[in-house]
């Protein structure tokens, strides 16, 4: 069981992911991801490098919905603590 503060937390998460804006934004990151991922546009090793930082951080966004529900679902796991 979770608390109310936590239990808001994830209300408020589930309410940003059925907002149109986060699937535009879901989007916009994967045609972006598609770019960046070209290794072809590639200037050096650093760019590579750089391209590579930008591509991790998609995809944490991208599996950012994922992540909370696993998250919450573990939280309603755990047993509740009592107190002595």
């Amino acid at each position: 069981m979770i608390d109310k503060e936590l239990e808001q937390y994830y209300d408020n998460y589930r309410t940003m992911f059925m907002d149109a804006g986060w699937k535009q934004l879901q989007q916009d990151l994967m045609q972006n991801a598609t770019v960046i991922n070209s290794v072809e546009a590639c200037k050096d090793g650093n760019d590579l490098y750089f391209r590579k930082g930008q591509l991790a951080v998609i995809a944490n966004i991208l599996n950012l919905e994922a992540q909370i529900k696993a998250a919450e679902e573990q939280a309603n796991e755990e047993p509740e603590e009592v107190e002595a």
